[in-house]
C-alpha cells in the first residue's frame, strides 16, 4: 500500500478535467499529411534511415541522388573534415526542410551511436572503402559503398564474408551496370545477339604507377578540423600535408589502386556481358610499360585491359568518352561509354531491338535503370543489388591482379576460383596489405 495521501476526485476537479478532454478534442490538432503518406510522400514509419559515411565531392553528389528518393530519410553524416560535415549537413537539411541531420567526425562512434540508422553510404577515400563496409554490416547496416570496393584481395574477401554472414545488402557504385547503353551493349553479347563473343575491350585508364613517397610534414590542423589518424586509417602512418586532401591522395600507392580506379567500373561491365560460370582461370600477359594489357579467360574470350593516353574523353579506336566496354562477335560488335547519346554498334541495323533488349532486361531481372533505387529496392526485397559482393569481388580480383602483373612485369595465372595466383608466390604474397592497428577490421 503506498503512504501517498489519496487526492478526493471532488466533483469541481472532475468538471475541470473533463472541460480540459473536450477542448482538446474540439481544438484542431495539424498533422503534416507528408507524416501521413498522403499527397504521394511516404510515412515516416515505411522511411528507409539513411547515414553517410565519407561526403566529400563523389559523396556529396551520391548522397543528393538518395536524398531525391521520396522513401529515404537521412538522419546523419559523418566526415573527419568539418568543413565536409557541415556542408552534408547544410545539404541534408535544405533537403529534407529541418535541421536534424547530426554530425559525426568518427565512423566508429557513430555506427555505434545510430541503432536507427538502416543503410550507409560510403563514399570515403578508397582506403577506408573496404573497413568501413565490414564496420557498417557488423553494425547491422546495409551498405552502398563507392567504387574501387577494396585495396587489396584480401579486403575483398573480408567484405564479401562480412556481407554473407550478417545477411546484409550491398552495392558497389559500379553505377554503369544500371545505365541503358551501357545494360543494352552488355545484352548483345549475353544473349547472343553478336554470337560468340571472343574479343571484349575494357577502358581502364591505367596511370603508370602510384608514387611511393611521402609529401613533406606539415603542422597538423587541430583534430576538431580534421583527425589525420583517422584520415589515413588502416593505410600506413606518414606525416600530415595538405596536399593529400581533396583527392590528392588519389595519386599514392599506399592510400589508393591503379588499374581498379577506373577497372572497379569497366571490368565489371565486360564480365557481365560474359558467362563465367565455368571460367575458372585466367592469364596476364605483360606487355611492358605503357602498353595495354590482353588477359585470357580460360573459355577462349580474351580481355583487353585498354590503356588510353592523355585526356579521359580522348577517343580510342574502341569507343570514345570514359569507362567505355566494347563486346566483339563474329556477328557484329556493341559498345558503349559516358557522354554517348547511344551506344556504338557496327551495323545500325543492330539498334533496331535497342527498345526491345532494354525492356527485356528490366522485364527478366526486375531491376530500375537506376543504380542508387536498386540498392533502395533490394533493401527492402533483402535480394542481392546488381553490383553485388560476389560481381565486386571477381572484378576488383581481376583488376589487383592486373596490378601486380604489372608491379611484377611478368607473366601470371591467376585462378578465379581460389582466388590465388597459380605457382607464383611472390604475387600470392601481394594480395594482401599490412593494415595499421587498430585500424585492422
Amino acid at each position: 500500500m503506498s503512504n501517498t495521501p489519496r487526492r478526493t476526485l471532488t466533483r469541481r476537479r472532475f468538471l475541470t478535467r473533463g472541460a480540459l478532454a473536450a477542448s482538446a478534442v474540439a481544438l484542431p490538432y495539424y498533422i503534416p499529411a507528408s507524416a501521413l503518406g498522403r499527397d504521394g510522400a511516404v510515412a515516416p514509419s515505411e522511411r528507409i534511415v539513411l547515414g553517410g559515411i565519407g561526403i566529400g565531392g563523389r559523396g556529396s553528389y551520391d548522397l543528393g541522388v538518395m536524398l531525391g528518393m521520396p522513401d529515404v530519410q537521412c538522419v546523419a553524416v559523418c566526415d573527419v573534415l568539418k568543413s565536409r560535415r557541415a556542408a552534408a549537413k547544410n545539404l541534408v537539411d535544405s533537403k529534407q526542410g529541418n535541421k536534424d541531420c547530426a554530425v559525426y567526425g568518427d565512423l566508429r562512434e557513430f555506427l555505434a551511436e545510430r541503432t536507427d540508422v538502416a543503410a550507409v553510404l560510403i563514399a570515403t577515400g578508397d582506403r577506408w572503402h573496404a573497413l568501413a563496409s565490414v564496420l557498417a554490416m557488423r553494425a547491422g547496416k546495409d551498405v552502398y559503398c563507392e567504387k574501387p570496393a577494396c585495396l587489396t584481395m584480401a579486403q575483398g574477401q573480408m567484405v564479401v564474408e562480412t556481407a554473407r554472414r550478417y545477411a546484409r545488402v550491398y552495392q558497389t557504385g559500379a553505377q554503369r551496370l544500371s545505365e541503358p547503353h551501357h545494360v543494352f551493349a552488355i545484352e548483345m553479347a549475353r544473349s547472343g545477339r553478336l554470337g560468340q563473343v571472343h574479343t571484349v575491350y575494357a577502358d581502364c585508364r591505367w596511370r603508370d604507377g602510384l608514387r611511393r613517397d611521402w609529401l613533406p610534414a606539415e603542422p597538423e590542423p587541430p583534430k576538431e578540423e580534421l583527425d589525420w589518424d583517422l584520415f589515413l586509417g588502416p593505410c600506413p602512418w606518414r606525416p600530415y600535408n595538405h596536399g593529400y586532401l581533396n583527392s590528392g591522395w588519389y595519386h599514392f600507392y599506399d592510400l589508393a589502386t591503379d588499374v581498379a580506379m577506373w577497372g572497379a567500373h569497366t571490368v565489371a561491365q565486360a564480365l557481365a556481358g560474359l558467362d563465367m560460370t565455368k571460367v575458372t582461370t585466367i592469364e596476364f600477359e605483360y606487355a611492358g610499360p605503357d602498353a595495354t594489357m590482353v588477359t585470357r579467360l580460360s573459355n577462349g574470350v580474351k580481355l583487353v585491359l585498354f590503356r588510353v593516353a592523355g585526356s579521359v574523353w580522348e577517343r580510342c579506336e574502341y569507343w570514345h568518352g570514359a569507362c567505355g566496354e566494347r563486346f566483339d562477335g563474329p556477328e557484329g560488335w556493341a559498345a558503349a561509354a559516358d557522354g554517348y547519346s547511344g551506344p556504338e554498334v557496327s551495323s545500325p541495323a543492330l539498334l533496331g531491338e535497342y527498345r526491345k533488349v532494354v525492356s527485356d532486361y528490366t522485364a527478366r531481372t526486375q531491376r530500375p535503370m537506376n543504380h542508387v533505387r536498386d540498392f533502395f529496392d533490394c533493401i527492402r526485397s533483402r535480394r542481392p543489388t546488381v553490383a553485388n559482393p560476389d560481381v565486386m569481388y571477381r572484378s576488383m580480383n581481376i583488376c589487383l591482379a592486373a596490378d601486380i602483373c604489372e608491379q611484377l612485369k611478368r607473366n601470371l595465372k591467376f585462378d578465379l576460383r581460389k582466388a590465388e595466383f597459380v605457382g607464383d608466390r611472390e604475387a600470392n604474397r601481394m594480395r594482401s596489405r599490412a593494415m595499421r592497428a587498430p585500424y585492422m577490421g
